[in-house]
This record gives structure tokens, C-alpha cells and sequence, in this order.
């Protein structure tokens, strides 16, 4: 269905800006980057793929649930709470689009596929084409890494790969080599 590129609501989202000043010391763009350490252009798919789900979120017909990044997008838009509720929900899409959270359980879990995997459909459906997977991976993939996702201050943590072996296995070796030598000294 190619209508969606003719559709006002659609120019509106393709114009909308997040940042309310001409110059702003740190564009949205930038802290969204930086809040998820993506780089420009992972930022600016997801920023693009965002007003897809927005959208949908207006012309699917249907309860629809964002990929963890669009949902990293929305978060941060929420933050700029004018910009979100005036200039996006009541001059843009002409409604309040509320951020729903799971209330946890099996049902929803269920229920929160479902209804992904009804966005990933039309997505298609709409765009004519297959959401990239790099932002919307499959239902398994997103929904199973979830719960590990948390806030970490990178000042004062330090955040390792379990993907790169390498660096990891010798993380482990000196921890378990001072770990022998604070033993020892007792």
C-alpha cells in the first residue's frame, strides 16, 4: 500500500522535529545516541522508525507495541513532555498516544507478542516492505531480552560483553588470580 506516502499525517511525522530551539546545545538525536550508545545513524533509523510506529499507532486499527528501540526513542520523547503531548499528540496525530508498560504475567506476555507481531504485520501491510530486523528483530529475540535490560552508570561500572569471549574469559581469569591472592594472605 503505497497511500501512506500521500497521507498528510504522514508528511506531519516526516516533518516533526523533537527540538523545540533553532540550536540546541544537545539535539535529541544526540542524547538518544548517547543515552544508548548508538551511533548517529543507528539513532537516526530508530528516530525514523519511531514515526512508522507512531503511524501505525494512528492508522493499524489495532493495539500495537513497539521493538526496544523504537520503545528507547519513545521513552525519551516522553521526557520532553511539551514537545510529546502538545506538539506531537494534540497538533500531530490529533489524539493522546499513551505509553502503555505490561503489568506483568504470562497474559501479557501473550497479550504484548501478539500484538508485536500484529505491528510487524502491518508494517508490511502499510510500508510495503519487511521492518529492517536490526530494529524490529523477531518476537523471541525481543521479548526474551527484556528483563536483563537495566540502567547502568557507566562512570562507575564497568559494562562487559559476554560476547566477546576473549575479554571476558580474561575478566575472569585476573578476578579468579586476585581472588587466589587475597585468599593466600589470609
Amino acid at each position: 500500500m503505497d497511500d501512506f506516502a500521500k497521507d498528510p499525517l504522514w508528511e506531519k511525522l516526516l516533518n516533526f522535529t523533537f527540538d523545540q530551539c533553532s540550536e540546541p546545545k544537545l539535539t535529541f538525536e544526540e542524547r538518544l545516541s548517547r543515552e544508548n550508545r548508538w551511533t548517529a545513524e543507528k539513532s537516526q533509523q530508530a528516530i525514523l522508525e519511531y514515526k512508522k510506529f507512531l503511524y501505525l499507532g494512528v492508522r493499524a486499527g489495532h493495539p500495537i507495541t513497539p521493538s526496544d528501540e523504537v520503545d528507547q526513542v519513545w521513552h525519551l520523547h516522553l521526557q520532553y513532555s511539551r514537545n510529546y503531548w502538545h506538539s506531537l499528540c494534540k497538533k500531530t496525530l490529533g489524539y493522546e498516544f499513551h505509553h502503555g508498560p505490561t503489568q506483568g504475567g504470562q497474559k501479557e506476555r501473550t497479550k504484548y507478542k501478539n500484538w508485536y507481531e500484529d505491528t510487524k504485520e502491518s508494517y508490511e501491510k502499510i510500508f510495503g516492505e519487511v521492518p529492517p530486523i536490526e530494529i524490529w528483530p523477531g518476537s523471541k529475540e525481543r521479548f526474551s531480552l527484556a528483563p536483563y535490560f537495566c540502567r547502568v552508570n557507566t562512570k562507575t561500572h564497568f559494562v562487559i560483553s559476554k560476547k566477546d569471549p576473549f575479554l571476558y574469559l580474561a575478566l575472569l581469569s585476573l578476578g579468579l588470580i586476585i581472588t587466589g591472592l587475597v585468599i593466600g594472605l589470609f
